[in-house]
């Protein structure tokens, strides 16, 4: 863990809710909690399964399962 006041521990969570926000909410604004629950959720799945990773140039998921 870095030292009080170093951000490098938050980096990157940080960067996962800035993508969040800018691709999901940003773009849809819910007008529920649950809406927002539920879209959320949704973009995670596709976050942490669908999204195509400019590194690899294929989704997170067929990578995981192709080791």
């Amino acid at each position: 863990m870095s030292r009080k006041g170093n951000p490098y521990d938050n980096a990157m969570a940080e960067n996962f809710f800035s993508i969040l926000k800018t691709e999901c909410i940003y773009r849809h604004k819910p007008a529920t909690f649950s809406e927002a629950n539920e879209m959320i959720d949704r973009y995670i799945l596709f976050y942490n399964h669908g999204r195509i990773q400019l590194k690899t140039g294929e989704a997170p998921l067929t990578r995981r399962l192709s080791s």
